[in-house]
């Protein structure tokens, strides 16, 4: 294993969820991969989705909870760079191997993922309120 490889496995943490016996190959590797990379880069998602509403969504601070949440989803969903630019914050954190697992079935792992991360940012919608982003 390379030294990267290493270096991110480390870095990233341990499987996140339940692994088993039963477990699909997606599974295990949404698992192992995508829900500690999702963890890893949080911080980062919320950043993204902040510039992503100051520059496209300028009323959404003052949308209900349940519009914010729907255009979490929607911006997500209907946002093909946007959601470009996420996918590329996870698989940036994949090893050499895991890019090559992902590459086998991207379509359903990538639906698992932009899944995740929605449902990630939806139950943080409380951190979305109108803030000075400091660099």
């Amino acid at each position: 294993m390379t030294d990267r490889d290493t270096f991110l496995k480390e870095f990233r943490g341990e499987t996140l969820g339940t692994v088993s016996a039963q477990s699909s190959a997606d599974e295990l590797f949404q698992n192992q991969t995508i829900r500690p990379v999702l963890k890893l880069q949080n911080d980062l998602f919320i950043a993204a989705f902040i510039n992503y509403v100051n520059k496209n969504k300028a009323d959404f601070y003052s949308y209900t909870v349940e519009k914010k949440l729907q255009t979490i989803e929607n911006s997500i969903q209907k946002d093909i760079k946007f959601r470009n630019s996420l996918k590329g914050m996870v698989i940036a954190l994949f090893t050499v191997e895991e890019y090559n697992t992902y590459i086998q079935n991207s379509s359903s792992l990538n639906k698992r993922m932009m899944n995740l991360l929605t449902e990630r940012l939806k139950s943080q919608v409380q951190l979305f309120e109108k803030v000075d982003v400091k660099s």
